[in-house]
């Protein structure tokens, strides 16, 4: 995407693949600016109304992941993680995310991802994507602390 995004966006996942939700939730909980909302299209009581509306039919959100931005302008597969984690605040993977020699692994990639995704979660893909975003928010956390002392905003104890 070459536009500036329309924040907040609003992403839609299948909250009923663990890899999925470990994955979005550990994202959410870095977005400290609450750039993005969560909206889980697995759900029975999801309304598809707005999905609709675009064209969008609703079993395309349970194959792909999709977002919609602030300004109503969708986005779909790799395009989504690109956003989701600039918006989280994680600039080295929004570079992997973006890379020009990756991109297109990543473009091929993901849709067999997506598509196996509960294949995966059964052989424990979860764990590490659970793993990996403690270790994000830790060192999120480890950066906050080194800026507000860097700020001359922590408590020294001598």
């Amino acid at each position: 995407m070459n536009d500036a995004l329309a924040y907040p966006l609003t992403v839609y996942y299948d909250r009923s693949c663990p890899l999925c939700a470990s994955e979005m939730h550990g994202l959410k909980a870095l977005d400290s600016e609450n750039r993005f909302a969560l909206v889980d299209c697995s759900a029975a009581d999801f309304d598809a109304t707005l999905v609709h509306e675009a064209g969008i039919d609703p079993a395309q959100l349970m194959q792909i992941i999709h977002a919609q931005d602030a300004a109503g302008r969708w986005l779909r597969g790799v395009d989504v993680f690109v956003q989701v984690y600039a918006a989280a605040g994680l600039a080295p993977m929004v570079r992997l995310w973006s890379h020009p020699r990756l991109r297109p692994v990543f473009d091929r990639l993901y849709p067999w991802i997506a598509r196996y995704r509960h294949w995966l979660t059964a052989l424990g893909a979860q764990h590490f994507m659970h793993w990996l975003m403690g270790r994000l928010l830790r060192r999120r956390a480890k950066a906050m602390v080194a800026q507000s002392c860097a700020n001359a905003a922590c408590e020294r104890r001598d």
